[in-house]
């Protein structure tokens, strides 16, 4: 019987850009399930926007728009990634959707039902220039446990202790800067700390679901143990699952002003992404998720294994629901040797830039999946190498196979196929045998052990086709029905490969079952042949190799300065993203020079705006009215040298002709850093000097 799998991964928080640890997460995830359904399974395959929490609040609040518009301006940026890389989810949605209210709301009352939510009244961090009570992510300070700087009021990244926001040292404001306050406010706890659930807990963790590394790090939170550092481990403690208004979330049923803290509601977006996916189907959700045989697995990397190992398993077992069969998780990413990724040192993978570039996506699916195996760890993007791999393996191995062949078979035997000799029947036994191998390999999302049980068969598919020299057998009289039987050979060889590597190699394998005539093929197809008298197309070349330049192109550090993404929220340089890329080529249409503020002065029947006179080297000067008066005096200006646009369009004004645009600086959010200031160029620049 078919298995019936549920398959998600981490939902991406949404105030930013995909970048490429979800890409790997994504890819790592779309393999899996590919393989899958070559095996006949029936899977879905599901993700969503985590779209809740005062960060997204915070952000579209400085965007003047609503948070609702915010999430729906970022949900509509993912296509082209997942387009892009080939990523099949079968649907994304959002955890503000209706489904997603619904469910967390139920799972809460089933959760009070059973006697394991409570209320206490606690002392919160309250931020007195915003006048807010500060959610665990905007609260940072040195970690109670391991006294790491700069750690975040719910957990410590370096060493995964999980604490309350009141346990840290030295905590502030990640909004303000401020010493936050204390201030009392009731709130609502799921009780982990239960004999019910801490019993679960130790059990399901620890009975094969996790990896074992996983599982071990989990065991220790079980544990009230003494640390090197003098402090106790106290074991699972009760998790604090509501947040005060102003709030933008999910609103607590029985708690008027009273919000789900946004992780007990994101990870029930898996569910209700699942549920909108049937719902539009016409299957029912509650029966689907009734099934005894119905698998569910989740792919996470190694920062939120806290929330998926003992608050949702938790949180679904004593709401009467399924518990996940595993968590799948995965490490970080690193570039060039392990090196942090940096934008503006050039070691930062931009996705979306790797496909501007022309870059083919299914270089970087193989790299990824020739790197990653079933254990948690780091993998490493390395420029060299992922040349190398790609032009050896992908283009000089198993590509060439194909193009080596096809040729002959097409100009000497009308693309027909024929009997396979004892000796090449043989090595198309030997390369059929390995389907369990390398399907035991993807099952256990070993993929790179996978790939390399795959080029080491083209390895052998090469060295018979170097023995057999189909290129000298063509020019022998009386030899075609050797050069028909290699070349057939080499076809039936490639097409065995192409089903090991199609679930990383989805759009290749498509143009290869387009090649070869035939339908598209699961594992079952590697048990038969295509045989004598099929007829394949005409053979068109498959990949291009790695460019060098196109690398070179990938990591050149831009020009602007670097944006830093934090894991709550997107800090961004003078608070606006930075703008899309360009080329040098539309930077040169702009034409910048210096120019001197030869006379400035006020503009009747205007507050806003002065009158610049500018000596931009013409033998003339130029009038231009700038926005500027409630920043500066006349008398500041005159004499001055500054940058200005000498190619814009002149622009016809109620006060006369503006020839021109003079540059300067500002913050996005005039209301919270006011100030324009005017650019002014080093002494020495003179008037008409173009800037590039």
């Amino acid at each position: 019987m078919p298995r019936q799998l549920f398959v998600t991964t981490a939902l991406p928080y949404a105030n930013g850009n995909f970048h490429i640890g979800h890409i790997m997460e994504y890819i790592q995830a779309d393999i899996w399930v590919r393989f899958q359904r070559m095996q006949g399974h029936a899977v879905n395959f599901v993700g969503a926007d985590d779209t809740h929490g005062a960060p997204i609040m915070i952000a579209a609040e400085k965007a003047g728009i609503t948070p609702q518009q915010f999430v729906a301006n970022i949900a509509a940026g993912r296509k082209p990634y997942l387009d892009g890389f080939h990523i099949a989810f079968d649907n994304w949605h959002s955890t503000d959707a209706p489904e997603n209210h619904a469910l967390a709301q139920q799972i809460y009352r089933d959760l009070k039902a059973n006697g394991l939510i409570s209320s206490k009244v606690i002392e919160q961090f309250f931020d007195p220039e915003k006048n807010m009570f500060l959610p665990d992510r905007f609260i940072k300070g040195e970690c109670p446990k391991c006294h790491a700087k700069d750690q975040y009021g719910d957990n410590c990244e370096v060493c995964g202790s999980v604490y309350a926001p009141t346990d840290l040292i030295n905590p502030y404001s990640a909004l303000s800067g401020a010493t936050p306050e204390l201030k009392s406010s009731e709130h609502l706890f799921f009780q982990l700390s239960d004999p019910r659930c801490v019993e679960f807990l130790e059990g399901w963790t620890q009975d094969g679901r996790l990896q074992p590394e996983v599982a071990n790090k989990v065991k220790e939170w079980f544990t009230v143990r003494t640390n090197a550092d003098g402090t106790t481990s106290e074991g699972l403690g009760d998790w604090d699952i509501s947040r005060d208004a102003p709030y933008f979330g999910i609103e607590i049923p029985d708690a008027p002003g009273k919000y789900f803290y946004v992780w007990l509601d994101a990870p029930v977006g898996y569910l209700a992404s699942l549920k909108n996916l049937l719902d539009k189907r016409g299957e029912d959700f509650e029966a689907y998720m009734a099934q005894p045989a119905l698998e569910q697995y989740h792919f996470i990397g190694k920062d939120i294994v806290t929330f998926h190992t003992l608050f949702w398993p938790a949180m679904l077992k004593f709401s009467g629901r399924k518990t996940p069969d595993s968590i799948f998780v995965h490490g970080f990413l690193t570039v060039n040797n392990g090196e942090k990724m940096s934008k503006s040192r050039g070691t930062g993978l931009d996705p979306l830039k790797y496909l501007g570039l022309g870059m083919n996506p299914e270089w970087l699916r193989y790299y990824i999946a020739a790197k990653l195996s079933a254990r948690n760890e780091d993998i490493d993007f390395n420029a060299d190498d992922f040349m190398a791999r790609v032009n050896s393996d992908l283009i000089g191995k198993y590509v060439n196979i194909a193009s080596r062949a096809a040729g002959f078979l097409a100009k000497r035997f009308a693309g027909k196929l024929s009997a396979l000799s004892a000796s090449s029947a043989e090595l198309i036994s030997a390369i059929s045998s390995q389907k369990e191998s390398v399907s035991s390999l993807y099952e256990q999302r070993e993929y790179a052990k996978a790939l390399r049980e795959t080029m080491l068969l083209t390895d052998r598919v090469n060295a018979y086709v170097d023995a057999n020299k189909p290129w000298e057998l063509a020019k022998k009289e009386g030899m075609d029905a050797e050069l028909q039987d290699v070349c057939s050979t080499c076809i039936e060889a490639f097409r065995l490969l192409t089903i090991y590597l199609k679930p990383v190699l989805p759009a290749l394998a498509a143009q290869v079952e387009a090649f070869l005539n035939v339908t598209p093929m699961g594992f079952a197809e590697a048990d038969t042949l295509l045989g004598a008298g099929h007829t394949i197309g005409n053979y068109q070349h498959l990949m291009q190799r790695v460019d060098v330049k196109q690398l070179d192109a990938l990591f050149e550090a831009p020009a602007q300065a670097e944006s830093t993404v934090a894991a709550t929220e997107t800090i961004v340089p003078g608070g606006a993203e930075i703008a899309p890329v360009i080329t040098i080529d539309d930077f040169a249409k702009i034409d910048l020079r210096i120019a001197k503020i030869v006379n400035c002065e006020a503009v009747e029947g205007s507050t806003k705006l002065l009158r610049l006179t500018l000596d931009v080297g013409e033998g003339s000067t130029r009038n231009v009215f700038s926005g500027i008066a409630a920043h500066y005096q006349p008398d500041q200006l005159i004499g001055k040298l500054t940058v200005m646009v000498a190619n814009l369009a002149p622009r016809k004004m109620k006060f006369g002709l503006s020839e021109g645009m003079v540059l300067a600086a500002s913050h996005a959010d005039a209301k919270a850093q006011p100030g324009i200031y005017v650019l002014e160029p080093f002494p020495g620049a003179q008037p008409g000097m173009r800037i590039g």
